[in-house]
């Protein structure tokens, strides 16, 4: 019997796809394994998925975004996962048939990739997501390779382990030791999710209590026309938008846990005084709240894609007379920590609104997904241009200096929000009954504020609407009215006319590349 003699040809070669699988599954949770035992380095698939959303075409980004909002950041991580283990199934295969050096290579390759887009993360150390990245590429080739070698009949060179004579079929062993490895991967992946815990920034928020924190808006106080007192309308949009209901919309693929004990923020660039301050030196600062509409400016026509929320923290202007302001700034450019930029206008700052460095929302610290422990927020600009959550930079520039994250994508760097309003009820293509009932809904046009809201029924004279009092120019405002609904279909519309006197934008415009422009309109039957 030759040395090199192979036997169990006979085997199909999907055994070798089942092989190349389970590699792949090993490979790809011992990531996980890694990413749930460190607060700072992703996973495989998650650097990939990261690189993915770095390197997406802005026109790709902003489909996602209007279909699919922050769901569709959810359904990549599965969508990378089964790739992954597809493309090991194929690796698998192929080394059955062919070459096992195939398999070895391809699994080396992922190694590489998984080094690359890990590392790129800028809160992960490089070194340590290169050497995780390369030790998982070497347990899917161990696997892969394992597996495989138990579809070789034995041979003079395994004698001292195995004997020669014996002429057992191999598909036992191999489907033995598959079993197996299918059960270091379920174990690994239930070590993962045992692992995660609670991070130290979710520990340190709990720690926080901003109840005290007062503001300078009005907020409901009984008066039948106060903010907020349309809210015991059925179905309309509350004054305050819950923190657990309030909008997200972002590039994190995972949310950045930022523990604020190691955390800064840092300002610099176009200053003379550049400095630094840590969460506690703000915590010691007089604190201020305002209510503030925020919204993003892939929202469509009469999207949900807005929410206005009590935001307590420092004025930004105050921190930017500290660091001193050089003459020819015109760019005000806010980082995150995981290296996302936005940046607006200088002078934006000189006309009245509120622009904060906040810290707490809705009379709770900061949720971690919108921004703990800080994040900017300006009143009258789309999020992508001014919303940086999880901000550790601010740094000013010159107009033509920089350009934020959305800009080379294809969107506006200019980013005001436009004036718009929604119809909340009744809900569209609903069947409602006939006689008096209630339309109501939101409008909204920071900074300059809503003077009155109409309604028009199938295209008719259009009628004012009640518009409970806003806290401020800089929120939205509810209205209603009573229709007297007749049997039939209907359309309902609705549009704004701002504080200076000017109509909402009749439209329709798609939101590329500065924000949606439309009157909502809405069909219901009426029995």
């Amino acid at each position: 019997m030759e040395a090199e003699e192979r036997a169990g040809t006979d085997h199909p070669a999907w055994y070798g796809a089942v092989a190349g699988f389970l590699a792949a599954a090993i490979a790809l949770i011992f990531g996980e394994v890694v990413e749930a035992f460190s607060e700072t380095i992703p996973g495989l698939v998650l650097g990939m998925g990261e690189w993915i959303l770095d390197i997406t075409p802005g026109e790709v980004a902003q489909e996602s975004i209007e279909n699919l909002g922050s769901s569709g950041k959810s359904s990549l991580i599965p969508g990378i996962t089964i790739t992954a283990l597809l493309l090991g199934a194929g690796l698998g295969y192929l080394s059955r048939r062919r070459s096992l050096w195939i398999g070895v290579a391809g699994f080396a390759a992922f190694g590489l990739l998984g080094g690359f887009t890990t590392a790129r993360n800028p809160q992960s150390p490089a070194l340590a997501s290169w050497f995780w990245a390369i030790v998982a590429a070497l347990l899917g080739i161990g696997t892969l390779v394992l597996l495989l070698t138990r579809l070789h009949r034995p041979t003079r060179l395994a004698g001292v382990l195995e004997d020669p004579r014996e002429k057992r079929p191999t598909r036992r062993a191999f489907l033995t030791w598959s079993a197996g490895a299918g059960a270091v991967a379920v174990t690994g992946m239930t070590v993962a999710r045992a692992a995660e815990g609670t991070s130290a920034a979710e520990v340190a928020r709990r720690e926080l209590d901003f109840s005290g924190v007062t503001g300078t808006t009005t907020l409901p106080t009984g008066d039948p026309i106060t903010p907020g007192s349309f809210d015991t309308v059925d179905g309309i949009a509350r004054y305050i938008t819950p923190n657990d209901t309030f909008y997200r919309i972002d590039t994190a693929l995972s949310v950045p846990q930022v523990d604020p004990d190691s955390w800064s923020l840092s300002f610099t660039g176009m200053v003379d005084n550049p400095y630094s301050l840590t969460f506690e030196e703000i915590l010691a600062m007089d604190l201020e709240e305002h209510v503030i509409t925020l919204s993003c400016v892939s929202n469509n026509v009469g999207g949900g894609l807005v929410g206005n929320a009590k935001w307590a923290g420092v004025p930004l202007t105050r921190l930017l007379d500290e660091a001193g302001v050089q003459p020819g700034a015109e760019q005000v450019v806010g980082r995150s920590v995981d290296d996302w930029t936005a940046g607006f206008p200088l002078d934006v700052l000189a006309d009245g609104r509120n622009a904060m460095l906040a810290v707490a929302m809705n009379d709770e610290p900061l949720p971690i997904i919108h921004g703990f422990p800080a994040r900017l927020v300006v009143a009258g600009l789309y999020g992508y241009v001014s919303a940086v959550k999880w901000v550790e930079e601010i740094s000013l520039d010159t107009w033509d200096g920089f350009n934020g994250y959305w800009v080379p994508r294809g969107w506006s760097k200019l980013g005001p929000m436009k004036t718009a309003s929604r119809i909340d009820v009744p809900e569209p293509f609903s069947e409602i009954a006939a006689g008096a009932t209630p339309v109501a809904g939101v409008a909204w046009s920071p900074p300059r504020g809503i003077s009155a809201v109409e309604i028009s029924i199938d295209q008719g004279e259009w009628q004012r609407c009640e518009i409970a009092a806003p806290g401020s120019d800089e929120t939205w405002v509810q209205w209603r009215t009573t229709w007297d609904a007749t049997p039939g279909d209907h359309i309902l519309q609705v549009r704004a006319i701002d504080g200076a006197g000017d109509l909402q934008p009749i439209g329709p415009k798609a939101v590329a590349p500065d924000g949606a422009e439309g009157w909502h309109a809405i069909r219901v039957g009426v029995a």
